[in-house]
């Protein structure tokens, strides 16, 4: 051979060697790729199917949410599922399920069409003078100025004069500075079920609009009419009073939720108008609109201008008596203005006035008054101490109460429903109307029971602001950062009935007041949500010790020691007033398309993309095809290749492992690995699991048991170890420093784990399926259920229908997950078969208590290795 010839052979061969490295290195690529889109899967996965969780919780009632909840999880859901079909088309070479982006988008669309905000509001006016307001300008001005306008230019009584900021004002501000984008970044971020958590919200959405700027063409506007009314009243001082569209609504009273400033100065007044449209967002408004499922987006604030009464007396009448709806027209008075009345701060007198012509005075009780409110030189409001007679004098006259219950019932009759009216005399001695809503909570009234004999009466007295019986430990709060320590359940005392303790009456078996009466703003929320709630209770929060079990009995005004079965017994149960919400509804709707599952049967010809009806449906389709298409379309890319035979103490096993990155501890040559030559703790902790019990078989097989299986591998061909089936693939462990994936064939079920336990807590997680076995479905269905008990007891959230299971634990540490693991690779062995063992009850208990020995010793037999 010549030296030419041997030279070409010489490169001839070394291309034939790099032509090979080449090909290794384009599969090797490919390999990698498919990992990389089978990962990714799989988290997208977790991600829908977390989310899918929250929604049902929230369609539960285990958790409060907002619409803006609502939006961003069923968007996160759309685009997690999306992310999985993506990968799985990139799985099967993107030709196999493009039919699923269809199905992804016209879920899509149904979902965008009932989460979406109302749009196209019509274009109003910034500013409305308040003689030109009637009801029927409702949705632009609010419910509250509006009655009040109606009051004046249909009913003829004397209102304030002033003017209202309207709803296309609200909305001119807020767009003008992009508030509402960020308004909604902000809440999705926050948990709203956490109270701390929206004190911090509250501050910081507040201090958001006070520090943006009014546009030009609003602060005109306003600053237009201000001018307009100091003519007729030079030095003008107005009330700068919330009007927020659906406050004052039948039902929804939003009772002392939203600011209101008294006596508020021309140079002060745009700046008091973004602190009135800032209280939208504080903490007493926000967890009401949430707790009643109101959508944040749908409450424009309408903030009305009211020229200032000089109040010689003022209060609240409530056309019929709340507590009792037939017992006369109920007024509560004060001296001065009738702010004291609806904050719950002070002592009131109360009048009953006779329904019925010729009206006559059937009651009275007068108060010993301490101050009275008035406005002061400089702008505000002050107290003015009450001494001797003073604060014994009646707030008003007999002839004045007279007038204040005809005016609540013109104000009845008017709307054809019971009403809330608040009311002031003026130095000249006229009514001034300030302000007409429908009265809610009214109850039917109630025969007071005699003391329950051995019961210890610790107070009695008071006035019931809203009756019932309620039992509790005692938690005295003087404090706002009181509120976060309250424990649900408990017996809400406070000094004074304001409406900032309003966010935890949803926790509260009762509430007691020192002061306070009927027809505060507080009170008017207890009746809402049915909470029993004394007001009036002379030292209250001094006698009533916190951790004190007591009984609150609000119609007999009395307060017991210790829980009195005997009152308790058919008492009624808080309103549940989220249910039925507009948010919640929005939820239900949108959830149809989401949450039901359909798609069981792997095996069935109906588990196609067509018959993808939710996005849970193509969840399970894209994660059950994403296993075919990663470990079945091509085993010689796994077995021999990338994925190598796992050996244990010398024995090669079913299983391969497929090293994603960082898995082996080192360069692993050959077909086969060693388990010590793998670096995945949470392969590690899985396997542990699986050896730490050696398994003997399905325990108490009854006969019949027994001849069920055979007969159910006689009528389906799949569970043939001699035929081709998915019920006989191999086992993979993909693995990475922190992360496992097990796919895996258990007798006849089919098992899949997914794991994370790295040292961020928020990215760990541990995912588990469970589908199939060899009885008949009714046994299969037994032994998931029995699973899933099981793991929920050990801190997993599991769902079980018919013989699937599904099983997560999240943002957990590191050595939490591994426990985990060590429970389910104890349960993937000790499960095998175990369907054919059960029957009734008594089987299912005893392999229930098994499980629990056998986990308890797993984990106690891992400690010690």
């Amino acid at each position: 051979m010549s030296i030419l010839d041997t030279i070409r052979g010489f490169f001839h061969g070394q291309g034939k060697v790099e032509k090979k490295q080449r090909k290794e290195e384009e599969i090797r690529n490919v390999f990698k790729a498919r990992c990389g889109h089978f990962k990714a899967l799989l988290s997208a996965n977790k991600q829908a199917l977390s989310n899918m969780a929250s929604l049902e919780e929230a369609l539960k009632g285990e958790r409060l949410f907002s619409m803006s909840f609502v939006r961003a999880t069923c968007t996160t859901i759309i685009t997690s599922v999306f992310n999985m079909v993506r990968h799985l088309n990139a799985l099967s070479g993107n030709k196999a399920y493009a039919e699923l982006f269809e199905r992804i988008r016209a879920v899509q669309q149904s979902v965008a069409e009932i989460i979406a905000p109302k749009a196209g509001f019509p274009a109003g006016p910034l500013v409305v003078p308040l003689e030109q307001v009637t009801y029927a300008m409702t949705d632009e001005v609010g419910a509250k100025m509006a009655g009040l306008g109606e009051a004046g230019n249909t009913l003829g009584r004397h209102i304030p004069a002033g003017f209202v900021v309207t709803a296309s004002g609200y909305r001119r501000f807020i767009a003008a500075n992009n508030l509402q984008e960020e308004i909604n970044r902000r809440m999705q971020m926050t948990d709203l079920a956490k109270l701390d958590a929206v004190f911090a919200l509250s501050s910081s959405l507040q201090q958001l609009i006070i520090a943006a700027p009014l546009p030009e063409d609003l602060a005109a506007a306003i600053l237009k009419q201000y001018r307009e009314l100091e003519k007729a009243y030079p030095g003008a001082r107005f009330a700068v009073r919330s009007s927020a569209i659906g406050e004052d609504a039948p039902g929804i009273s939003y009772a002392g939720q939203y600011r209101s400033e008294l006596n508020v100065t021309g140079d002060t007044l745009l700046d008091t108008y973004k602190e009135v449209v800032a209280s939208k967002y504080g903490v007493t408004a926000m967890t009401y609109r949430i707790t009643r499922g109101i959508p944040d987006d749908e409450v424009p604030m309408c903030v009305g201008c009211l020229h200032m009464v000089d109040a010689v007396c003022g209060g609240v009448a409530y056309s019929r008596d709340p507590l009792n709806r037939e017992n006369g027209v109920m007024i509560n008075a004060v001296p001065g203005l009738p702010k004291a009345v609806v904050d719950g701060s002070a002592e009131v007198d109360v009048f009953r006035v006779s329904r019925e012509e010729p009206h006559a005075i059937l009651e009275r009780r007068i108060a010993r008054k301490h101050f009275r409110l008035e406005s002061m030189s400089g702008g505000g409001v002050g107290k003015v101490t009450l001494d001797g007679d003073q604060g014994l004098a009646p707030a008003l006259s007999d002839g004045q109460a007279l007038e204040v219950s005809k005016a609540a019932l013109l104000f009845e009759d008017f709307y054809g429903a019971p009403q809330d009216v608040e009311w002031a005399f003026d130095l000249s001695g006229r009514l001034i109307i300030l302000q007409s809503r429908p009265l809610p909570g009214l109850d039917a009234a109630v025969d007071i029971p005699p003391l329950p004999e051995g019961a210890e009466l610790l107070l009695q007295g008071g006035v019931s602001a809203s009756s019932g019986v309620g039992a509790g430990a005692v938690f005295v709060a003087r404090r706002d950062a009181d509120m976060l320590r309250f424990p649900t359940g408990s017996v809400l005392v406070v000094e004074q009935a304001h409406a900032r303790w309003a966010p935890v009456l949803s926790k509260a078996a009762a509430v007691v007041s020192e002061c306070g009466g009927v027809a505060g703003h507080l009170a008017s929320v207890a009746r809402e949500y049915g909470v029993p709630a004394l007001f009036g209770v002379k030292k209250a929060a001094q006698l009533l010790k916190t951790g004190d079990m007591v009984t609150v009995d609000a119609a007999s005004r009395r307060i017991l020691a210790g829980r009195v079965e005997e009152l308790l017994t058919g008492k009624k149960e808080p309103r549940v007033i989220f249910s039925g919400s507009p948010v919640f509804t929005i939820l239900e709707r949108a959830a149809e398309y989401i949450v039901p599952l359909h798609l069981l049967d792997p095996e069935s010809p109906e588990f196609t993309p067509a018959n993808c009806r939710t996005l849970h449906d193509i969840t399970r389709f894209a994660h059950e095809k994403a296993v075919e298409e990663m470990f079945h379309t091509d085993e010689s890319l796994f077995e021999g290749r990338w994925g190598k035979q796992l050996t244990y103490q010398g024995n090669k096993l079913q299983y391969f492992v497929i090293n994603i990155e960082n898995g082996f501890c080192g360069p692993v040559e050959g077909s086969c690995v060693e388990l010590e030559e793998i670096c995945c703790p949470p392969m590690h902790a899985l396997w542990d699991g699986m050896l730490a019990i050696p398994w003997s078989g399905p325990v108490g097989t009854t006969g019949r048991g027994f001849w069920t299986l055979v007969a159910e591998s006689a009528h389906n061909p799949a569970l043939e170890i001699s035929r081709a089936s998915t019920r006989v693939w191999h086992n993979y462990f993909m693995v990475d420093r922190e992360y496992c994936n097990l796919q895996a064939s258990f007798g006849y079920h089919f098992c899949t784990v997914d794991a994370q336990a790295g040292e961020v807590a928020q990215e760990n997680h541990v995912n588990f399926h469970f589908k199939g076995g060899a009885a008949n479905l009714g046994r299969r269905a037994q032994r998931v259920q029995v699973i899933a008990d099981v793991l929920e007891e050990n801190g997993f959230i599991a769902e079980a229908r018919e013989d699937v299971l599904s099983a997560r634990a999240e943002e957990l540490p590191a050595a939490e997950v591994l426990r985990l693991l060590r429970i389910l690779g104890y349960l993937l062995i000790h499960t095998r078969q175990m369907d054919v063992a059960l029957g009734g009850q008594d089987s299912c208990t005893a392999f229930a208590d098994k499980l629990r020995r056998d986990i308890a010793q797993v984990l106690q037999v891992c400690a010690t290795e």
